[in-house]
């Protein structure tokens, strides 16, 4: 049971009419993951500057900040407030949880730094290795050292914030998972995709020029050999959110 709890997503990227109408947007996607019984779910949509007002900020336990196509170190105003906001949060101990664009630019928010990923776009279903502090931190959940998720970014945490620890690294990317302190964790891939919309946002990289031809073709006749390992994702996510680790 969810006990009545109050949860927020910061909507960082302009829904597609596709997730829009296949998942209700973002927003629905994440509620489908993170929701239990008992609980509110609302979404501000930042990216158009739609935030909580200060005394909203107070009435929720914990807020989720969702992927974006804009860079987390780029100064659009709504970038810059969203950064304000987060300061915030860290500093009434709010529930944090940062995906892809989130990740990073709480990453920022927390005075660490991010750019362009030395190793180009990292685009597909990544394994991840969990940290030997981090296995003890999710011990209770029962999850492997490794794990799938998908992935879909050209951007990475360069420098983490002080007090800061790396959970989780992969071949391309070292820092997957950062947690501060016991309320902030940041997660550079999408825990809450389906392949599904993987394969939509390949399709729009592609048309937009982002990435090649040729690439968004080889990416999808290899998606099928790896799947995400979205239920140990889902039951780590809402732990972390809802304070059970």
């Amino acid at each position: 049971m969810g006990g009545g709890k109050r949860f927020a997503v910061l909507l960082c990227a302009e829904d597609s009419e596709y997730v829009k109408k296949r998942y209700g947007g973002y927003y629905g996607v994440f509620v489908e993951m993170l929701a239990e019984e008992g609980e509110t779910w609302d979404v501000f949509r930042v990216a158009n500057g739609e935030f909580p007002h200060d005394e909203q900020v107070d009435r929720f336990d914990g807020f989720v900040i969702s992927g974006s196509c804009n860079d987390a170190h780029g100064n659009d105003a709504w970038i810059c407030r969203l950064v304000s906001l987060l300061k915030k949060l860290d500093s009434l101990n709010k529930k944090v949880l940062g995906i892809c664009f989130g990740h990073q630019v709480l990453s920022r928010a927390l005075g660490g730094k991010t750019g362009r990923a030395i190793t180009g776009w990292d685009i597909g279903v990544t394994t991840i290795h969990f940290s030997s502090s981090s296995s003890k931190l999710f011990s209770s959940l029962k999850i492997p050292t490794t794990l799938s998720i998908i992935e879909c970014h050209r951007d990475e945490v360069r420098e983490l914030p002080p007090k800061a620890e790396v959970i989780a690294w992969s071949e391309k990317t070292g820092v997957e998972m950062f947690r501060y302190g016991n309320h902030i964790m940041g997660i550079q891939g999408h825990p809450e995709y389906t392949k599904d919309i993987l394969v939509h946002l390949i399709d729009r990289l592609s048309q937009r020029d982002f990435i090649a031809d040729s690439y968004a073709d080889d990416l999808k006749a290899n998606m099928g050999k790896v799947e995400p390992d979205k239920d140990a994702w889902k039951k780590l996510c809402i732990s972390f959110l809802k304070g059970r680790l």
